[in-house]
């Protein structure tokens, strides 16, 4: 592939630009005609961004079969993560993960993965019918989450699935923990298969230092990049990289199986911009950014009662690595769960965090912080302990159940199936998703046996206030189960 060195080009950027001072007379889509049509639409978003929300046309390229600007653009970006390929995406990683599982495996292809997936991963099962080859991850029972796989878990797994096609791996969890990349690479490639990497929030792996390896460093296959999250583009703009050995033109089409003909100019536009501002300055960015974090954590823990962990976690296998950027703080210790503080901290102080759960919160740490709104937060919390904390006895500590894989999910998601009183489903087979929504770690998926103690989760989440989605009953006291 031809490389485009010049990393302060911003291609779709710099022809949106163009295609604005042309004033050509639209009678094309979208229809509120660079948003005269639409005079509250243009107040609310401004005259900037509907003028550039715009069909593809030829001197702007087309997201489907790139061949211009858009693929510029993708040529930077892929030299700019170190991949052979890059692909700008316009349906979140969601729709990056997807593609990549897709593009690796077929119906009745086995995949070695981690249960602790995000829903899109056991969602593309579902649709190409490929079958899981779960590795439990090990659970740190004073955090109450799941760990990363350990080296000898996934060598058990190729031992007894050899004709698996793929091990995808997380790079790192939500909550910053990474595997041994390399290792399981290594693993991978020498037994014929295929390493694929959700690196939802590893975008930052790729441009700061002293930061778990990334997964093309690592030598993996194909990786999902939430851009949206650290690097600073629109939520539900995403890049699917791909290392030499994949058939880029065969991703390609994998991804318009699915991926809308009509892709955002506005969401292509912040990736491009976004690729440029990580290359040129990424690593002083996340320099600025690490130092907050570790800065967050020191104050926290000086707070007593919680707990913000990091990197002296690592143990070389099921925590080989951290993301020292991930603010991850456990605060059953002052007696109240992840949800609980979360909902404080919204409705009491203003302070929006990315989630809770039953031990934990994240607050998550990008290229917008400062300084001062971190001050805040920890003011908050210190304030919330002395407020609230009461003793933790009785409190659920463990984030994370081993499922019992009856059948695969596609099987499961299309068979016939009757709708039960939740409390009623022990011991039945589960045909749809329940998860707490965020991080999206399907508590159950289809196929999973539904025991005692994951309905004592379910109905626990629920109390605290967990936001909980998935099933057809949007109020979750019913569930859909196999016949």
């Amino acid at each position: 592939m031809s490389r485009i060195k010049d990393q302060n080009r911003a291609p779709i950027y710099e022809a949106l630009e163009q295609f604005r001072q042309m004033r050509v007379v639209p009678f094309d889509v979208p229809g509120h005609k660079r948003g005269r049509g639409n005079p509250e639409l243009t107040e609310f978003l401004g005259q900037q961004c509907v003028s550039i929300d715009v069909n593809s046309m030829k001197p702007l390229d087309n997201l489907c079969h790139p061949v211009s600007v858009i693929r510029e653009a993708e040529q930077l970006a892929a030299e700019a993560f170190g991949a052979a390929e890059a692909f700008l995406m316009v349906g979140g990683t969601t729709s990056s993960v997807q593609s990549m599982v897709l593009t690796a495996c077929k119906r009745g292809d086995k995949i070695i993965l981690p249960r602790n997936v995000h829903r899109s991963v056991i969602n593309a099962l579902i649709l190409c019918g490929a079958i899981p080859v779960y590795v439990n991850p090990e659970v740190d029972h004073r955090l109450g989450i799941s760990l990363g796989m350990k080296r000898e878990q996934v060598e058990k797994a190729i031992n007894e699935h050899p004709d698996a096609v793929a091990i995808l791996v997380n790079n790192p969890t939500y909550y910053g923990i990474c595997s041994d990349l390399k290792e399981i690479v290594r693993l991978a490639h020498s037994h014929g298969m295929l390493c694929l990497a959700d690196e939802a929030h590893g975008t930052h792996f790729y441009f700061g230092k002293d930061l778990p390896v990334s997964a093309m460093a690592a030598g993996a296959d194909m990786a999902s990049v939430s851009m949206h999250k650290s690097g600073g583009s629109l939520t539900q703009s995403s890049f699917l990289l791909a290392g030499p050995n994949v058939n880029a033109g065969y991703v390609r089409q994998i991804i318009n199986l699915t991926q809308t003909t009509s892709g955002s100019y506005l969401l292509m536009s912040s990736l491009d911009i976004s690729r440029r501002n990580l290359a040129l300055r990424g690593e002083e960015i996340f320099s600025q950014v690490r130092k907050i974090a570790d800065y967050a954590r020191s104050e926290i823990n000086s707070i007593g009662g919680y707990y913000a962990f990091s990197r002296e976690m690592i143990n070389g296998d099921s925590i080989f690595d951290f993301d020292p950027i991930k603010l991850s703080i456990h605060t059953l210790d002052i007696g109240l769960a992840g949800i609980e503080v979360y909902d404080l901290l919204r409705d009491d102080y203003d302070i929006q965090i990315e989630f809770g759960d039953i031990g934990n919160i994240l607050a998550y740490l990008s290229i917008g912080d400062r300084i001062q709104e971190v001050e805040r937060l920890v003011s908050a919390l210190a304030e919330i302990r002395r407020r609230y904390q009461r003793d933790k006895t009785g409190m659920l500590t463990q984030e994370y159940i081993p499922p019992q894989v009856i059948a695969s999910p596609q099987e499961s998601f299309y068979a016939d199936k009757i709708s039960l009183p939740i409390m009623e489903t022990e011991g039945r087979v589960c045909s749809e998703f329940v998860m707490c929504y965020p991080p999206g770690i399907p508590i159950l998926a289809p196929g999973e046996k539904i025991t005692k103690d994951i309905l004592n989760y379910i109905k626990y989440a629920k109390e605290k206030g967990c936001s909980m989605t998935g099933p057809e009953d949007s109020e979750i006291e019913y569930l859909n189960v196999l016949k």
